[in-house]
């Protein structure tokens, strides 16, 4: 059952989702609200739509001054708890650490990075900063048949950490270091500690998974050197032969059995690698270089927590001391994609547009949308390092972007499904307002009124639905009784009759708002050209966009959030 506390909780997400909405709470973010504050409610997701739905309901009911009015009554938004309880937040100290710590950040350049991915990049960056240490992007890039590398993901991904304020001591590239692997490789084999291995697939799985060692593990270490030369010259094919670690036939989980190290690929589609047959597997580069680059603390998602067994295998038969490791939770968004095998298959099918389209959660698409580097750095900080999964809402996201883009974003005007009004009785012929509300010393917007005895405004159809033959006021401008000719009825501002904003007909300029959804074709404030692309404005009522393209009388702009 749903107690009553997480009823009022329910209760005050969809009163401010309201507010936000023009009166008008939406379900899907408010559930979405809920998990990001209490995570837990998610084991109950099917009980807590149906008071979601029920409360929702109920909230729309009531007039936009009603749910205000409500809202009073709670406590202040858990958004701006968090906010402020973050100011407080430092990252815990890494074990055993000192002065002149090292750390890396190792992305396959097979896509663009994520928010997910973006998380350890920022914590290691952080901590290198903490500890004056180094921060070494090295590309996992020896997967050339599966995830494979492409030559614009390694450009992209050091523009995209340096967007974030990653500052990066040293670039290595896993695949230009074939020749120290193959070397260690060798040295492991003549010291018994890995073969080479020419069993059929299936047949060995069989034998690894009844915890027996094949035929090949038990060869002399000079027939294994033997066919390690075989391997080296080519003269084996793909899936004939893989070099295997030796390990514990009886371990408890199968794949850490004998784990292969190196194998051989015949076709290998490598950007900047070309005619090298032999590769490593993660393991065994990853191991070896993070020795050779003396990384002492490594930051490791909870998926790849066995790899850590695995590689100090290779570390004890070679006597070197393994780094710390510090374990991190899954990370997901709710509402945007963040695995890059989903998003490299939508890609494919026409479901996404490329890699910065504004349902996904790279890097390059929350930037796209105005999304600040300070707020993604503050949440991942926020988070923390802890090896719990956390699940973030966006509305999460947006209260951290919120803060930073509200006091930069100049204000204006934008309707995205027009009805046309006329004003008649209006006294006056330009409206000046502040670019921004709080800040005056940035100058002034201009609104000209054209017409004689009336003025044609658009407003929002949806306004014009919900509030015709009301008295409303159009923001900055006058009041008026709501109807296709609307009348004045005073300038000065009333308490408690809604407000709503316009765009003067005379001096519309289209504007193309994409959204997650849709795009949205409607028409904006002719001052809106005095923005340059890559500025992020807020839309009054609407909420905050980035300012993508500017033409003649024509704009278009990517929705952020409200």
């Amino acid at each position: 059952m749903v107690g009553e506390e997480v009823k009022r909780l329910v209760e005050r997400c969809a009163l401010e989702n309201a507010v936000q909405h023009n009166g008008r709470a939406l379900t899907k973010c408010v559930v979405g609200r809920l998990i990001g504050l209490k995570p837990e409610l998610k084991q109950h997701i099917k009980e807590i739509l149906r008071v979601v739905e029920k409360t929702v309901n109920e909230v729309n009911k009531l007039s936009i001054e009603e749910q205000k009015e409500r809202l009073k009554g709670f406590a202040a938004p858990e958004s701006e708890k968090t906010e402020s309880r973050a100011e407080e937040r430092t990252l815990k100290p890494l074990p055993n650490a000192v002065k002149g710590v090292k750390l890396r950040f190792a992305p396959n350049p097979d896509g663009a990075l994520t928010l997910g991915n973006a998380r350890p990049a920022v914590l290691c960056d952080e901590y290198a900063k903490l500890y004056n240490g180094e921060f070494i992007l090295r590309f996992d890039d020896t997967d050339p048949k599966i995830k494979v590398p492409e030559k614009r993901f390694y450009k992209w991904v050091v523009e995209d950490l340096k967007w974030l304020g990653v500052k990066i001591d040293k670039i290595v590239y896993a695949s230009k270091r074939l020749k120290i692997y193959y070397e260690y490789a060798e040295r492991l084999i003549r010291s018994g500690f890995a073969y080479v291995c020419t069993c059929n697939a299936l047949e060995w799985r069989k034998l690894r998974d009844a915890r027996e060692a094949c035929p090949c593990r038990g060869l002399s270490v000079e027939k294994q050197l033997e066919r390690w030369d075989r391997m080296l010259k080519g003269a084996y094919h793909e899936g004939e032969a893989v070099l295997r670690i030796k390990t514990d036939l009886a371990h408890e989980n199968p794949s850490v059995r004998d784990f292969a190290a190196m194998r051989i690929v015949d076709e290998p589609a490598h950007p900047l690698v070309r005619n090298k047959h032999l590769w490593p597997l993660y393991n065994f580069a990853s191991a070896i270089d993070d020795y050779l680059l003396n990384i002492t603390h490594v930051l490791r998602g909870q998926e790849h927590a066995l790899n850590t067994v695995k590689q100090k295998f290779i570390y004890d038969y070679l006597g070197w001391k393994y780094p710390e490791v510090i374990i991190l939770g899954r990370f997901s968004l709710v509402g945007m994609v963040l695995s890059k095998s989903r998003i490299r298959a939508g890609i494919e099918k026409g479901e996404f547009e490329g890699w910065d389209d504004v349902k996904l959660g790279t890097l390059r698409a929350l930037r796209r949308r105005g999304y600040a580097p300070e707020a993604l750095r503050k949440l991942i900080i926020d988070m923390g390092v802890t090896s719990s999964d956390a699940t973030i809402a966006e509305e999460n996201l947006a209260a951290y972007n919120r803060k930073i883009v509200d006091a930069k974003a100049n204000r204006y005007f934008f309707v995205g499904n027009p009805v046309k009004i006329y004003v008649e009785g209006l006294d006056k012929r330009e409206v000046r307002v502040p670019l921004h509300p709080d800040d005056e010393k940035r100058g002034y917007r201009t609104l000209h009124l054209h017409g004689n005895s009336r003025c044609a405004l658009l407003i929002e159809k949806r306004d014009y639905e919900r509030l015709k033959n009301r008295e409303v006021r159009l923001k900055h401008l006058c009041n008026v009784v709501l109807e296709r000719r609307a009348s004045v009825t005073g300038s000065e501002v009333k308490k408690g009759i809604p407000i709503i904003h316009w765009v003067p007909l005379s001096e519309k300029i289209r504007v193309d708002l994409l959204t997650p959804n849709s795009v949205i074709r409607g028409y904006g404030e002719i001052n809106l050209m005095n923005e340059a692309p890559g500025s992020v404005v807020q839309f009054e009522r609407v909420g905050f966009a980035r300012i993508e393209k500017v033409g003649k009388k024509k704009l278009s702009a990517v929705f952020a959030h409200r």
